[in-house]
């Protein structure tokens, strides 16, 4: 998955309980709501503004919960760049961990329309990003858009009965402590690459301490999900290559998101094919 933008610390993002206004979204994704392409886009590419597809999801009962876009440096393409959408539809609102539709495009180019299955735990408010063994759906700016757009939004949808399936089958895999070290261990070379030289900031059993109680199990679900929360969100104290007291960033970049959160997710997976 070639993904090439940066979501940068405090740039503009929205989450909410309820489906947000179009209001709320253009006060902080200008770019959905972009008049035009960008002016470096050639007659070929098929302009059809995210706006537009937002509404026809909703029509077919496709909420936005979540919306952010892309820092960039040069202020001509600010109004064009990479924006996210999260949309749950109607009928999954009210599931305690929500299934999502992750809606990504810009319109200058660096990005395709993308759709690829995501899910949202109310308890810790952590969108995680499904593995490539899920619907991951690109519609190119050539053609009949919104049809193809809404056509992958469903195809997601109909992939979320294989998600639970998955998820039930990781909450019935007991890891030992042993394994849980393994899985936290893999998953700091995920976000780190750490070294004999740069070791990681935190230790693997700062990565599996859970943030709240109902966390704190020794499945495969748990596991997975106290590393997830722990890697994205941030906020654990460590110490840099060079010794210094520090706290961990939460992952802010769209691309570094998702990328994450895939790779957590497949090596979940794999963990679950070999306990399974």
């Amino acid at each position: 998955m070639q993904l090439a933008s940066r979501f940068a610390h405090h740039s503009p993002s929205l989450r909410s309980s309820s489906p947000l206004t179009d209001d709320q979204i253009r006060a902080v994704a200008p770019s959905i709501f972009a008049l035009d392409k960008h002016a470096s886009r050639s007659d070929r590419y098929t302009y059809i503004p995210t706006g537009e597809v937002l509404t026809a999801l909703r029509r077919e009962g496709f909420e936005p919960f979540m919306v952010c876009q892309t820092r960039v440096r040069q202020d001509d393409r600010r109004d064009f760049t990479k924006h996210m959408v999260r949309l749950r539809h109607a009928r999954h609102i009210g599931d305690a961990e929500a299934n999502e539709i992750v809606l990504l495009n810009s319109h200058d180019g660096t990005s395709s329309y993308q759709l690829i299955a995501g899910l949202l735990r109310y308890a810790c408010s952590n969108g995680l990003v499904f593995g490539d063994t899920f619907s991951d759906v690109r519609v190119h700016h050539k053609g009949q858009i919104v049809d193809r757009v809404i056509e992958g939004a469903y195809e997601v949808l109909d992939g979320f009965d294989l998600v639970r399936e998955r998820r039930d089958a990781m909450r019935a895999i007991t890891l030992d402590a042993q394994e849980q070290a393994i899985f936290a261990r893999a998953a700091l070379a995920l976000k780190y690459e750490p070294d004999p030289v740069r070791p990681a900031p935190i230790t693997e059993t700062q990565v599996l301490e859970a943030r709240r109680s109902a966390d704190a199990r020794s499945d495969l679900w748990s596991t997975f999900n106290r590393t997830q929360e722990n890697l994205l969100q941030g906020g654990i104290p460590g110490r840099s290559a060079t010794g210094r007291r520090m706290r961990t960033r939460a992952v802010q970049g769209i691309d570094q998101n998702l990328k994450l959160n895939r790779a957590l997710w497949m090596l979940a997976e794999e963990m679950r094919r070999l306990k399974g």
